[in-house]
């Protein structure tokens, strides 16, 4: 099957190492996964905040948030407040239409600042933004996933994050969290030097992202945060690979059916069309009521104006 290696951009913001693998000069989304930051691992002293973004807006996305380590307060204008902790998720949904959006802030909290008693004073954390099915009226929403399927084989711990999966021992696993279209989201770290078997499914598309370590595929080595990108799997296409990394190493597979409309992102917002995105700018830095507000004192953020080379 055809694969790309997709390199990240690298950034340090406040101290916590970033790398963005999607969007990727000009590659299209992972079936709706359209957006991925590695955000970590990071440790912070005594006196360091950790993470604090400030109030800011979505339209036509989802956020989800999938933690590694450490712990994040989420707050929203439709009123949730959750921590997410290590090996959970939040999804927050932005609902679909012109009418829709909403925005919220995340910042790091340890066991003297709202988390809880054991919370490590760092993070590391997958974070991805999953494009709405624009054919959908889809409401604003937002759920947190304490407890989420997980199981050990092959040398290997597995957490199904999101989606339906069956092992290459037949064991089938699906995960509570809310979707509008087909997803995968799979979480592996090795607990032992071994080679594990993923099993995939025709008509989806699939990446690979490295999150520590190194692993090794068809006798080529990646590195973290590498990103293996699959082409649609076809029928006459193998149904399983192998991975091979040492004790320690993990990554996270993603994947689903491909998306079957227009990907825009600019900013924080994500549409089919460049005129919505266009009025959700607008919208946000005039105060409209779509977006509503956060209880909280981080600062508000302006959204940037559309680049001038900026095309549909």
């Amino acid at each position: 099957m055809h694969t790309q290696i997709l390199e990240p951009r690298l950034a340090d913001v406040g101290g916590i190492p970033i790398a963005r693998l999607l969007p990727n000069k000009g590659k299209q989304p992972i079936a709706a996964w359209c957006f991925l930051d590695h955000a970590g691992p990071a440790e912070f002293g005594e006196e360091e905040a950790g993470m604090q973004v400030g109030r800011h807006p979505h339209i036509n996305l989802q956020t989800f948030s999938w933690m590694i380590d450490g712990e994040v307060l989420h707050k929203d204008s439709i009123g949730n407040e959750q921590v997410i902790s290590k090996n959970q998720v939040n999804v927050m949904t932005a609902g679909t239409g012109a009418e829709q959006g909403i925005s919220h802030t995340e910042q790091s909290v340890f066991p003297d600042s709202g988390g809880s008693q054991h919370a490590w004073r760092g993070m590391n954390m997958v974070q991805l933004w999953i494009a709405l099915p624009l054919d959908q009226k889809i409401e604003r929403n937002f759920h947190h996933y304490p407890k989420l399927p997980e199981w050990t084989e092959d040398g290997a711990e597995f957490v199904l994050a999101t989606g339906r999966y069956t092992t290459a021992t037949g064991a089938h696993y699906e995960a509570p969290t809310i979707q509008y279209s087909k997803l995968i989201g799979l979480d592996v770290n090795f607990i032992e030097d071994a080679t594990v078997t993923l099993t995939l499914e025709a008509g989806c598309e699939y990446g690979i992202l490295m999150v520590v370590g190194d692993i090794e595929y068809q006798g080529n080595t990646y590195h973290q945060d590498d990103l293996i990108r699959f082409a649609v799997i076809n029928e006459d296409d193998e149904k399983s690979i192998q991975i091979t990394a040492k004790k320690g190493n993990r990554f996270f597979l993603l994947g689903g059916e491909p998306l079957k409309q227009k990907v825009l992102l600019w900013w924080n917002f994500v549409s089919d069309n460049k005129e919505d995105i266009e009025q959700a700018i607008i919208d946000w830095n005039n105060h409209h009521p779509r977006f509503g507000d956060v209880d909280s004192d981080l600062r508000r953020l302006a959204a940037p104006a559309l680049p001038e080379g900026f095309h549909e």
